[in-house]
């Protein structure tokens, strides 16, 4: 199997934010909101930016280890374990919750981005070592986010009674019937089996997702060297305790990230205030909220109050049981990284534009933010709807009524456009309003009443002709609007919406390399990859 890949910018697109459009382009009302341009230059700012900040690269390379202890490895990975240790090492991280069965396409995305990316740094840079990174917000508690699945349009929810950080969840009966209602939905495809089996092999009763969501993407990329690592872990979250005290006894980063947005709110729409304190307390199937009330922290969803002296003893005995929020897990992530660049989504580059003076105040390093790679999966089927209509790709993404429009005036042998006869009109009844004029200035509102009237008849007409002619071609109307359905479910990008599955399923583990082959490196773009069997 082959594919052709077609590169076409963001902002032909129509789905992607102002901000994220302007940012792309170094538009001078975002240069205060981050520290280095997405380029070949901005890459060595932030090696130097990160030279500055030292990390405990050896207590960062025990966690990874004891977290691959009894999981099959590539060399490639044991390697770059290894190389975080040398100070020359870097990492380009992206980070996702673990959404099940790796959730939407766009989690592939990042991933092989940031592959991608280390790879063509290496090239760029050979004295340095560059080491792809997924961090894993296993911390997130949003089960409604990250427990169901879109698999070929049909979503697949896991009906589960757990509560608290996702990650920390077990695989349970419910889950596993999961998989057997996706091998009862792919097996028949040629590699549908095979995925079956890797699900199976890697959801294991008992096992919690986020180690299950370790082992699976460790299967699917580790043999690009991608290292998995999962900071909910006591001697990560060490690391990060100044910040998490300074965070409860000065609670900085709302105050920061409020006048970050006073500035940011004048050009665009903010993404994250954040709260007095953007800490939770993390305790077995729990995640809450910690507030400071009256001189307390308090957690109220488990009955908690601390005086500062209890909280901070807390802190020092355990540090995994405090998790920082979208504010401050940025900072957690780069402290326990030598990282240089952040790869991410429209979504997260918005709120991490607001993070730049919290980063300043923890005594962080700043990454390089680079927005990821967006892509539209083809199938031949499609490519085949695409031809015969006629469509080219940049057109794919208008509205669908607009791609009806134009291929039923495209290829109607009669006369859909009244827009001559409307000027015609409005020619007489410019000569009427003349001769009005000249009889009885008054009849004036009377033919201008008519004017509209006629006009709105012949609009309304012009609207029936295109009905009656669009009949005629009610085939063509069910085959576009198949091929935007298959690009757009619901109206959204097909990588916001449908699993990897279904890809999987057809075409095997090269999909993968097919869509790492079509991806950029420095200068992401939005592609179309047409697949071909």
């Amino acid at each position: 199997m082959d594919c052709s890949a077609q590169y076409l910018p963001y902002e032909n697109t129509g789905y992607f934010s102002k901000i994220v459009q302007d940012y792309l382009q170094q538009h001078e009302n975002l240069k205060p909101y981050y520290l280095h341009e997405a380029n070949l230059v901005g890459v060595q700012s932030a090696m130097a930016e990160r030279d500055l900040h030292s990390v405990d690269r050896v207590v960062l390379a025990e966690a990874l280890t004891e977290q691959y202890q009894g999981v099959k490895t590539d060399d490639l990975v044991k390697k770059n374990i290894e190389a975080l240790l040398l100070p020359n090492g870097y990492t380009v991280t992206t980070a996702h919750q673990p959404n099940i069965f790796t959730g939407p396409l766009y989690f592939i995305y990042k991933i092989i981005h940031t592959i991608k990316l280390a790879s063509e740094l290496t090239s760029k840079f050979p004295e340095k070592k560059f080491i792809p990174v997924y961090y894993m917000g296993s911390e997130d508690a949003d089960l409604d986010e990250l427990g169901f699945v879109n698999i070929d349009g049909t979503k697949l929810v896991w009906d589960t009674a757990q509560t608290g950080a996702v990650g920390r969840m077990i695989v349970d009966k419910a889950f596993l019937a999961l998989i057997k209602r996706i091998a009862g939905q792919v097996g028949v495809l040629p590699y549908g089996n095979e995925l079956t089996a890797l699900f199976e092999s890697c959801y294991t009763l008992g096992k919690t997702i986020q180690q299950s969501t370790l082992e699976l993407v460790n299967v699917l990329f580790g043999r690009y060297g991608l290292l998995v690592l999962v900071p909910d872990n006591p001697k990560l979250k060490r690391i990060f305790t100044p910040i998490i005290a300074k965070e409860l006894t000065e609670q900085f980063s709302q105050k920061i990230v409020a006048e970050t947005i006073a500035g940011l709110q004048e050009h665009y729409k903010v993404q994250a205030a954040g709260r007095p304190i953007n800490l939770f307390y993390l305790l077995e199937n729990k995640r809450e909220r910690i507030e400071y009330n009256n001189g307390l922290y308090e957690v109220t969803a488990l009955g908690l109050q601390f005086t500062k002296e209890a909280i901070l003893e807390e802190l020092s005995h355990y540090p995994e049981r405090f998790s920082p929020n979208v504010i401050l897990r940025g900072a957690f992530q780069e402290s326990i990284l030598p990282n240089i660049i952040f790869i991410g989504g429209g979504g997260e580059l918005a709120y991490w534009l607001e993070l730049k003076n919290v980063f300043k105040a923890a005594g962080v390093a700043y990454p390089l933010l680079m927005l990821r790679n967006s892509f539209a999966l083809i199938t031949n089927k499609m490519v085949s709807k695409q031809t015969a209509l006629q469509i080219n790709d940049a057109d794919l993404f208008l509205p669908t009524h607009e791609l009806i429009k134009e291929y039923v005036e495209r290829n109607s042998n009669n006369e859909l456009n009244l827009s001559e006869d409307i000027d015609n009109a409005k020619a007489l009844y410019k000569l009427l309003h003349d001769k009005a004029q000249k009889i009885d200035a008054t009849l004036n509102d009377h033919v201008r009443a008519l004017e509209n009237s006629a006009i709105k008849n012949i609009k309304a007409l012009e609207l029936k002709f295109r009905r009656a002619e669009k009949r005629k071609f009610s085939t063509a109307e069910s085959q576009i609007t198949q091929l935007k359905e298959f690009l757009f479910p619901a109206n959204s990008l097909q990588e916001r919406h449908e699993n990897i599955s279904i890809f999987y399923s057809k075409f095997g583990p090269q999909i993968f390399d097919l869509i790492y082959e079509s991806s950029k490196g420095i200068d992401p773009a939005f592609i179309l990859i047409k697949l071909n069997q």
